[in-house]
């Protein structure tokens, strides 16, 4: 069976600048990547397209749309679904939560990436993430739509927020993403609209790069994205 795994991202550019890497490193495993965007970053992440003159919420929303599609599909993303659930602020209904829910059954992911549970320069962020729990917690439960297939166990990682040191975020995991860089640098030249996070996003991947390097790392790697996991990993040998 084809393996699988989901990517829960508050907004339409979120997968794109913290989790590029994963996803096409694994893409090209043979992974199966799901990415949901709950909001398309609409009011709070789109500044530059407000900037043009009578542009309005929808036109917004479709430009930022078309962007995340362009992206995932230089990721080998499998699945990009948007629940469209606002942002500035977000709002999460049952609705939304149970959508989720069956997004897990359905797809029984491997693996699971999210935001960091905190971010005081951000509410969205936090907020995916709990939801990402709490569908996930769910979707273990034999009583919630008895008769289907639960969820197993699979490990969240939170990919690594804005401003990490307020953010209470300590990279457990660093991924070398080295040999796929240059399809995560055209992911990230998809995002038009926040065109000015492109060299802050290289040179995030650079730093992580050494330190994946210092840290036992291939001496090859360059690039590397960080995440920390909620859960304890549970390897059959510790080397």
């Amino acid at each position: 069976m084809t393996r699988t795994a989901l990517v829960v991202s508050a907004h339409s550019a979120d997968f794109v600048w913290r989790a590029a890497g994963a996803i096409t490193l694994h893409a090209e495993r043979g992974y199966a990547m799901h990415v949901v965007c709950l909001s398309f970053g609409e009011r709070g992440e789109s500044e530059k397209l407000w900037r043009q003159k009578g542009i309005t919420l929808e036109e917004v929303k479709t430009a930022r749309r078309r962007e995340a599609e362009n992206a995932a599909h230089a990721l080998g993303v499998t699945e990009l679904a948007f629940f469209d659930l606002g942002d500035y602020p977000m709002r999460v209904t049952d609705e939304a939560l149970f959508r989720l829910v069956d997004v897990y059954r359905r797809i029984q992911p491997s693996f699971v990436l999210t935001h960091s549970l905190a971010d005081p320069y951000n509410f969205d962020h936090p907020l995916a993430a709990s939801l990402a729990q709490e569908a996930r917690i769910i979707a273990q439960a034999h009583g919630h739509n008895p008769g289907e297939g639960v969820l197993g166990a699979p490990p969240v990682f939170l990919f690594e927020p804005h401003q990490t040191e307020q953010c209470d975020w300590k990279p457990d995991v660093l991924l070398d993403i080295t040999q796929v860089w240059d399809k995560k640098r055209a992911a990230i030249e998809c995002m038009t609209g926040q065109e000015h996070l492109w060299e802050y996003y290289t040179h995030v991947a650079l730093r992580r790069g050494t330190q994946c390097r210092r840290n036992g790392g291939p001496k090859s790697c360059t690039h590397a994205e960080g995440y920390q996991r909620i859960f304890p990993a549970t390897p059959e040998l510790l080397a």
